[in-house]
């Protein structure tokens, strides 16, 4: 451990590596719930059985892993002594906006042009994220590569929205993502903070998604009383665990952000996102969607962007324009 908190860019790399995986497993969650929102006919239905899911696989491991259950001690303990703030136990609002995003929206649009929207949002609300210093990590230094990535993964965004599929999907179906994808931010620095206070990811992990399936509840209970339960459940077992992905790259964001800052931890997962959307949607298309070359062109800026964030040039300067920033 010594050796590792020595090289702390060694973990820095570790950690884009780890983000990337984040990304692939959106993706893949993505697709799974779009898959299963369409086969219900009931988007929000197929989140919540989504969020179920992972809820149950998130108290058998909080039950049966020592730090879970450690971590669940000092939760109880931080909310009965007033020590832990309300708004850290919120994260699964996030959770819950992003898994019936995907149910109503992914088997439509497809899951590039999904992931589009979850850049523009999880880009900007990211990067204001690290310079109000709201992550684990503390204030993060706004450098020229940070904004720099920011705005490639920007030109990508743009990238990929065409008139021609302006016209074709509805326009809430592209601000959805993008809601869901400042929310992903805000989650992700949420739930790093939440564990910083209980030493524990898996109980950062089960709290978003007790609050999700609650949030989800709600919605599907009161969706359910005005158009029904769905009629015809799919019968492919596969189907059902986007839920798994979910809970996943949850705790996985929670644990990797203290590592690299919220920006850079969105860029990462952005890059892993795009990618698996991209072949994704080749292999498993939607409705509509992005062209292939779009969705390449894309993905070049994408993986430009987390290079550019990634390398700490100009910093000493840049401080001068931002003000003295702590070391990282």
């Amino acid at each position: 451990m010594r050796a590792v908190i020595r090289h702390p860019s060694l973990m820095r790399w570790v950690g884009i590596a780890g983000a990337v995986c984040v990304g692939i497993l959106t993706a893949v969650q993505a697709r799974l719930n779009g898959a299963l929102g369409m086969a219900l006919g009931d988007g929000l239905f197929a989140a919540l059985i989504s969020m179920v899911f992972a809820l149950t696989i998130m108290i058998v491991l909080s039950l049966v892993v020592p730090n879970g259950r450690a971590g669940f001690r000092e939760l109880a303990r931080g909310v009965r002594e007033r020590s832990i703030p309300w708004w850290m136990l919120a994260s699964g609002v996030a959770g819950a906006v992003t898994v019936a995003t995907q149910g109503l929206t992914v088997a439509v649009i497809g899951v590039a042009l999904f992931s589009v929207g979850v850049v523009a949002g999880q880009t900007v609300n990211g990067l204001v994220l690290d310079r109000v210093g709201y992550g684990p990590a503390g204030v993060v230094a706004i450098t020229p590569g940070r904004l720099l990535g920011a705005g490639l993964a920007l030109v990508a965004v743009a990238l990929a929205v065409s008139p021609e599929l302006l016209a074709a999907v509805p326009l809430w179906m592209l601000m959805l993502p993008v809601v869901a994808g400042a929310g992903i931010a805000w989650q992700a620095a949420t739930n790093g903070r939440l564990r910083a206070r209980t030493g524990s990811a898996l109980t950062a992990t089960l709290v978003n998604f007790i609050g999700g399936t609650i949030l989800l509840s709600i919605a599907v209970a009161v969706n359910v009383s005005i158009v029904g339960l769905p009629t015809n459940l799919p019968t492919e077992p596969w189907l059902y665990v986007g839920g798994a992905a979910g809970m996943a790259y949850v705790l996985m964001s929670a644990a990797l952000v203290r590592f690299t800052g919220m920006l850079l931890l969105g860029l990462a997962s952005i890059v892993g996102q795009l990618v698996a959307s991209v072949l994704l949607d080749i292999w498993w298309p939607a409705t509509s969607g992005a062209g292939l070359w779009q969705s390449l062109a894309m993905v070049l800026l994408a993986l430009l962007a987390v290079a550019a964030a990634a390398i700490p040039w100009g910093r000493v300067r840049w401080r001068r324009l931002f003000g003295r920033l702590p070391r990282t």
